[in-house]
């Protein structure tokens, strides 16, 4: 069978770095994984991606230049990927770069990815597909999430099955035997342990759960998060991002909570917010998929091992991670751009009304040659 090169490449809403894979869809579009490679991201740089996400001065050319440093990163990751697996820039059909978010607000029309596809084409001499949300906004969509289909594709299987990406906010696709697919965001996943921790401990995340372990779920803190938010009781389709998870989010209802109750240890509000991210979760798969049999995870919450066991908690099903599938955790994600280039550059659509609420399906993104 001849070889169906792509690349794909993913910095998530986590900013802890770029991951690449690159990945042969043989005839059949079917993806088989041939070399990976994750870079971290330089803590400047992640600094001012962060800092991208609120107003402030100067923001179109920092948005720029910002843009620029991560395509060079997103630069390097490919040819670290194509020297790794002796593949040469001319064997790949394209490559899918999401870039990464800093605004999101469908409801008004616009979403924001900062990259510099033209710039990627010079680095790499390969094709870029690129600008994968907007179709689907014009559409009338969220544009997000944009995964489900790829889901589909990989995981779809005899039963009900869910699958739940744990980035910076979590995502979930729906599969069903008879081939239906529903997908939207269910709310935080890492952005508010990761803020939480870094300002308590300095650590940039909270590996595998351990310092949440220390601490103890507070059930009135819990609720207050639960409750205090609209956006948790909104019906598909829906999507979220930093804009609305992010520290005054959390800071203010913290401190609204404080006012009529006793302080938390800071470990205690960490256990917290790993529940909320489970049960957020949780509650969306069983409202809106209650037969499903089994969850698979993957994303960086993944590896958080006490995370896994709060959804396994609040689920009462089993819950593993896509790696039991042939698939690594932290390249699904990665796997799913390079899986878009492809269905882009095969003219079909990925970009679907039943996860995004559009009004037509559409070919996400856009060809830079």
């Amino acid at each position: 069978m001849p070889q169906n090169l792509f690349v794909g490449l993913m910095s998530g809403t986590s900013t802890d770095g770029v991951d690449a894979v690159l990945a042969d869809f043989g005839g059949d579009g079917r993806p088989a994984i041939l070399d990976s490679c994750s870079l971290a991201m330089p803590a400047a740089l992640r600094d001012e991606l962060l800092a991208l996400n609120s107003p402030g001065p100067d923001e179109l050319a920092r948005a720029a230049r910002a843009a620029n440093a991560l395509v060079r990163l997103y630069a390097r990751a490919t040819h670290e990927v194509l020297k790794r697996a002796g593949v040469a820039a001319a064997q790949v059909r394209a490559i899918g770069a999401h870039g990464q978010t800093v605004r999101h607000d469908p409801a008004a029309g616009y979403t924001i990815q900062l990259n510099s596809p033209a710039l990627l084409v010079e680095l790499t001499g390969i094709p870029v597909i690129a600008d994968f949300r907007s179709r689907d906004i014009a559409a009338g969509g969220q544009g997000a999430p944009l995964v489900p289909a790829f889901h589909h594709a990989v995981f779809a299987c005899g039963h009900p099955r869910a699958v739940l990406n744990l980035g910076g906010i979590a995502n979930v696709t729906l599969l069903e035997p008879d081939g239906e697919i529903r997908g939207f965001d269910t709310g935080p996943a890492n952005v508010l342990l990761d803020m939480w921790i870094q300002s308590s401990t300095g650590r940039p995340y909270d590996d595998e759960g351990k310092w949440a372990a220390s601490g103890r779920c507070d059930a009135r803190l819990l609720e207050h998060l639960l409750e205090s938010e609209p956006w948790f009781k909104l019906a598909p389709p829906k999507s979220t991002g930093r804009d609305l998870f992010n520290w005054p989010w959390l800071s203010g209802r913290l401190n609204t909570f404080y006012d009529r109750a006793a302080r938390l240890r800071d470990n205690d509000v960490q256990a917290t917010l790993q529940r909320l991210t489970a049960r957020s979760a949780a509650r969306a798969i069983m409202e809106h998929a209650p037969k499903t049999q089994e969850v698979l995870v993957c994303g960086g919450g993944a590896l958080n091992t006490g995370l896994l066991n709060d959804l396994r908690a609040e689920l009462g099903r089993p819950v593993d991670p896509t790696s039991v599938h042939g698939i690594p955790v932290q390249l699904v994600e990665a796997l799913a751009f390079a899986w878009l280039a492809w269905m882009h550059e095969e003219g079909r659509p990925a970009c679907l009304p039943a996860v995004t609420g559009a009004r037509t399906a559409t070919i996400a993104g856009c060809r830079y040659p």
